[in-house]
C-alpha cells in the first residue's frame, strides 16, 4: 500500500517547532542528543556498508537502551564478518552471532528477506543511498518486503543507509503514542501512523529549517550539522530523547494541558488544580 504524503498544516508545523524549542532548552535533553549526534551509539559511522547498516537498524528492534553496548558488539561483529558472508551464513552460525540480543529467529529472518530484497533492488537498479532516490517510495517497498520491517523500522534502515543528514526522521511507536498526542497530531490507527507523522515531521523541519538551526546555536548545542541540509537528524534526536526523559514517565515537570499550553515543561499549571 501506498502512503500518499500529505502536507504539514501549519498549526501542525508551529506546535513541532514549539515543542523542539522547549525541549532543546532541557538540560539533560541536550546532553543526550550531543552525545549521539555526530557519532550515534545506535548506527555508527564506523559502518560504512550500507547494507550492513540496514541490518544494524533491524536488528536494534526490541533492544533497550541498557543492552545498547551488548547490541554495538553484536553490530560490531557483523560488521567484521561482512553482509555477503553474512547472508551466506547459516542459521546455527547466525545463532552464535545474535544470541546475545535474543530475538533469534525474527533476526534470522529479517537478514534474509533483507538480502533478497537488496538484490531485487540491485536487479532493478535501483539505488538506496541515491541523491536522487524517492524515499517515500523506499520506505514503503523495504516495509513490504522485508519480514519483520514495519514502517518504522524501514525508515530506520533508509535514515542508517543513506546517512544521518538525509532528511529521513525516524518515527517509533513511543513517539506516535507519547510524542504525537503532545502536538496534537490526528493520526491514523495501524502502522502508518509512523509514516503519517514522519511527513508531519519533515515538512515542519523544510519549512522552517533555518528557525530550527538558529535553535541549534541559540541553545549552544556542540553538534556538526553540514552546510545546505534541514537539521532533521538534530530534531530527530531532541524529539526522541524529550519523549524518552520526559514523556515514557511522564516527568512531573510536564504539562497536562499541552499541547495547548506553549511552555510544555515547569508552568504554571503543575501547580493549580485544574
Amino acid at each position: 500500500m501506498t502512503i500518499e504524503r500529505v502536507k504539514a498544516k501549519p498549526l501542525e508545523i508551529r506546535r513541532v517547532h514549539r515543542l523542539v524549542a522547549r525541549a532543546a532548552g532541557l538540560p539533560d535533553v541536550r546532553a543526550e542528543v550531543e552525545a549521539n549526534h555526530d557519532e550515534n551509539r545506535w548506527w555508527p559511522t564506523s559502518i560504512s556498508d550500507p547494507r550492513v547498516r540496514m541490518l544494524a537498524a533491524g536488528w536494534s528492534t526490541r533492544v533497550s537502551y541498557r543492552m545498547v553496548e551488548t547490541y554495538a558488539g553484536v553490530i560490531a561483529s557483523a560488521n567484521t564478518h561482512g553482509f555477503d558472508s553474512l547472508a551466506q551464513a547459516t542459521d546455527t552460525e547466525l545463532i552464535a552471532l545474535v544470541r546475545p540480543i535474543g530475538l533469534l529467529q525474527t533476526r534470522i529472518d529479517y537478514l534474509r528477506s533483507l538480502a533478497e530484497l537488496l538484490r531485487g533492488w540491485d536487479k532493478e537498479g535501483t539505488d538506496p543511498t541515491a541523491e536522487s532516490a524517492d524515499c517515500d517510495a523506499l520506505v514503503n517497498d523495504f516495509a513490504g518486503r522485508v519480514r519483520g520491517a514495519s514502517y518504522k523500522v524501514a525508515q530506520c534502515a533508509l535514515l542508517t543507509a543513506r546517512g544521518y543528514h538525509c532528511g529521513i526522521i525516524p518515527v517509533d511507536s513511543g513517539m506516535v503514542t507519547k510524542l504525537a498526542p503532545a502536538l496534537g497530531l490526528a493520526l491514523p490507527s495501524g502502522a502508518v501512523a509512523h509514516e503519517r507523522m514522519r511527513h508531519v515531521l519533515e515538512s515542519a523541519v523544510r519549512a522552517r529549517s533555518a528557525e530550527f538551526r538558529s535553535l541549534v546555536n541559540d541553545h549552544e548545542y556542540q553538534v556538526t550539522i553540514p552546510e545546505g541540509v534541514d537539521p532533521t537528524w538534530w530534531v530527530h534526536l531532541v524529539l526522541i530523547y524529550f519523549k524518552r526523559l520526559y514523556l515514557n514517565g511522564p516527568a512531573r515537570q510536564l504539562c497536562r494541558r499541552r499541547p495547548v499550553c506553549t511552555k510544555v515543561v515547569d508552568c504554571a499549571h503543575r501547580t493549580r488544580r485544574a
